[in-house]
């Protein structure tokens, strides 16, 4: 049987910080009030290019399978120490036969042990109405009328997720502009050059 769901409303989002500029990658994401959510069986990809992750933040709904290629010359050793997920794998190049489930809501931080700037986020989400913005701070995210809470989550953002939300009763288009109430964290994503290093990993 099709789905019988009719996506009438496309939200528009702007995302701003506090001082009036956009916001880029920020994970928004919009939760029914009432509808439940089906389960899914995702795939999604948290690839190593350049010695960095990406992409660097990876949005993805609960119980999304992800894989982690190094497409990389020289191996990577990926952690995280996050309570919505825990793993380990350990030096490799290549792509890892097996994708992780990612089940539990919330922050994931990666890390590598080899390359310490190395530093990635996987978002998990409870809802299937969910993007990251673009270079304006855009988002455009169609969802069928009801009611919603509207989220927005980056890891630079200080403020309680709580303060960065809004509730919305969806009747068609809606545009909505929203800025961060405080400064942002510092950016602590910077590239280091520790090329020297690389030759013990190949």
């Amino acid at each position: 049987m099709a789905n019988s769901v009719s996506y009438a409303g496309n939200i528009a989002v702007t995302l701003l910080d506090n001082q009036q500029k956009p916001l880029v990658n920020a994970v928004v994401y919009l939760l029914p009030k009432t509808a439940s959510v089906e389960p899914v069986e995702n795939m999604a990809i948290m690839d190593q290019v350049d010695t960095q992750f990406y992409p660097h933040i990876l949005a993805v709904q609960r119980n999304t399978q992800v894989s982690f290629p190094n497409s990389d010359s020289i191996q990577h050793h990926v952690y995280s120490f996050s309570s919505a997920k825990v793993f380990e794998l350990e030096l490799y190049k290549g792509l890892r036969a097996d994708p992780l489930l990612f089940d539990n809501l919330g922050v994931v931080e990666m890390g590598c042990n080899v390359h310490d700037w190395m530093l990635g986020y996987i978002y998990v989400v409870d809802t299937p109405y969910f993007k990251k913005s673009g270079s304006a701070g855009e988002v455009t995210i169609n969802v069928p009328d009801g009611e919603y809470t509207l989220n927005a989550w980056h890891p630079r953002i200080s403020d309680s997720p709580e303060s960065f939300q809004m509730m919305l009763s969806v009747k068609g288009d809606t545009q909505i502009k929203m800025s961060v109430p405080s400064a942002l964290l510092p950016d602590v994503n910077a590239f280091e050059d520790s090329a020297d290093e690389f030759g013990e990993y190949e």
